[in-house]
C-alpha cells in the first residue's frame, strides 16, 4: 500500500529503506543481546554511511551546506528508519531548521554545523523530575557578571551518554524576563555537571536517558540562544517536529510488524492449514492494515501541510493528531503481531517483542497521548474543525 510520492521523495525513501534493510536490521539481535551496543567498527560504519547518505543534513538550510529537504522527504526517510529496532537508526546527529533560526552565527559554527559532519553530538535537557506531562521548568538561570549560573536537575536526557553538549531549558530568576524560560548551549564538560544515575528502561538502546544535576554551572552569555524568555517558542518548534517524526517512525514499525506477522501466518500450519486462514487472525491483520493506512495518510498529509506553509497553529494541532493516532495504532499492531507469533513473539530475538517494548514510550515522550488530546481539543475549541 503505497503513498503517492514524487520522484524526489521516492528516491529518499529508497535510500533509507536500503540502509535500514542492508545495514541496520541485520544488527538488531546483536544489539539486543549486548545492552544495545554494536562493535565500535560497525557503529562507526553506520555513522559514516548515514552522513554520506545525507541524513544528517536533511533539515539544514542550503546556505549552511545543508540539503533543505521538504518535510515530506524527511518523513519518507524516517518512516523507513522506523522499521529498525534498538534505536540503531539514531546513528547520526541531525541539526534542525529551528536551530538555524534561533542560533547566531558563532553558535551555529561551534555547535550546530558540526552536527552535519558528525563531529559533535547534542542532547536535550528539558524534562524535570516534577514536570509530569506538561513542561514545567524548575531549573534556574541566574544572571551574573560572568554569565548565567544554572542550577537544577534534568531527567530523561536522551543520548546524554553519547553527546558532548546540551540544549538546556531553564527559568530566569531576575530581570524583566524573570519567570520565563530560556534556552542555553551547555558543554558537557563544564564544571558542576553531575550524572546522578542512568536508569534502565524497557527498551535496549545504547542511547541512555540519565538524570543530570547542574550545580552552579556557569554558562557564558554568548551561549544563550536567542533573547531571554524565548525558550518555550524554540521548544515548541522542536516538539512539533519530533511529534511528526515519531509518527513517521511508528508508520515504519507498523509496516514491518504487519509484514513479518503476515509472512509467519502464511507459513505456520495449524491442523493442516495456514494460520492466516483462521478468521480471528485475519481480523487482527485487517485491523492492523487499517490502523497503518490511516496513520500513513495523516502523517504524510501533515508533512505536506508543512511544505505548503500552512498556519503554524494548524500545524501544531496536526502534529498532535498524527502523533496521537500513529503511536496508539503502532502499539495496537505490536500487540496483535506478538499474539500472532505466539510464544515465538515473546522471544527477544523476534522484532515483534522488541517493538512491543520500544513503541510503548512513543505514547509518552514529546508529550503523552493525554496531552495530545488536550492540544487537539483546545485547537478545536479555538479555531473550529475547518481551521485546525
Amino acid at each position: 500500500m503505497q503513498i503517492s510520492l514524487d520522484e524526489t521523495a521516492t528516491s529518499w525513501q529508497t535510500k533509507a529503506r536500503d540502509f535500514a534493510e542492508q545495514e541496520l536490521i541485520p544488527c538488531e539481535v546483536e544489539a539486543e543481546m549486548n545492552a544495545g551496543k554494536l562493535p565500535p567498527k560497525t557503529a562507526k560504519r553506520h555513522h559514516r554511511m548515514a552522513i554520506e547518505l545525507g541524513f544528517s543534513s536533511m533539515d539544514a538550510p542550503t546556505e549552511h551546506g545543508g540539503l533543505a529537504l521538504r518535510i515530506v522527504d524527511q518523513v519518507a526517510v524516517w518512516e523507513q528508519l522506523g522499521r529498525v529496532t534498538n534505536a540503531l537508526c539514531w546513528c547520526f546527529p541531525e541539526p534542525h531548521q529551528w536551530m538555524f533560526e534561533a542560533c547566531n552565527e558563532k553558535q551555529l559554527k561551534k555547535y550546530v554545523l558540526p552536527l552535519m559532519d558528525g563531529t559533535r553530538k547534542e542532547c536535550y535537557a528539558i524534562t524535570e523530575k516534577g514536570s509530569g506531562s506538561q513542561v514545567d521548568i524548575e531549573t534556574t538561570a541566574t544572571k551574573t557578571d560572568r554569565g548565567y549560573l544554572i542550577n537544577g536537575e534534568k531527567w530523561f536526557v536522551t543520548s546524554a551518554n553519547l553527546a558532548d553538549y546540551f540544549f538546556l531549558q531553564a527559568k530566569l530568576t531576575e530581570g524583566k524576563h524573570a519567570g520565563t524560560d530560556t534556552l542555553f548551549l551547555v558543554d558537557k564538560n563544564t564544571p558542576g555537571i553531575e550524572e546522578i544515575r542512568t536508569p534502565l528502561f524497557s527498551h535496549t538502546f545504547d542511547h541512555h536517558h540519565p538524570e543530570i544535576r547542574f550545580a552552579d554551572v556557569l554558562v557564558p552569555v554568548q551561549n544563550r540562544i536567542g533573547n531571554e524568555g524565548d525558550g518555550m517558542a524554540y521548544s515548541n518548534s522542536w516538539f512539533r517536529r519530533e511529534r511528526l517524526m515519531i509518527a513517521a517512525r511508528c508508520c515504519g514499525a507498523m509496516s514491518r510488524l504487519i509484514e513479518e506477522a503476515t509472512a509467519f501466518a502464511k507459513h505456520r500450519i495449524i491442523n493442516g492449514e495456514p494460520l492466516i486462514e483462521r478468521q480471528l487472525v485475519q481480523g487482527m491483520l485487517a485491523d492492523s492494515v487499517t490502523d497503518m493506512w490511516a496513520s500513513r495518510l495523516m502523517t504524510f498529509e501533515a508533512a505536506a501541510a508543512h511544505d505548503r506553509g500552512e498556519d503554524v497553529k494548524s500545524l501544531h494541532a496536526r502534529c498532535s493528531i498524527v502523533k496521537l493516532h500513529a503511536s496508539e495504532a503502532a502499539n495496537r499492531i505490536a500487540d496483535r503481531a506478538l499474539q500472532i507469533f505466539g510464544g515465538r513473539g515473546y522471544m527477544r530475538e523476534n522484532a515483534a517483542e522488541r517493538f512491543y517494548r520500544e513503541l510503548r514510550v512513543d505514547r509518552i515522550w514529546e508529550g503523552p497521548s493525554e496531552v495530545q488530546r488536550l492540544i487537539i481539543a483546545r485547537a478545536l475549541a479555538k479555531r473550529g474543525l475547518d481551521e485546525m
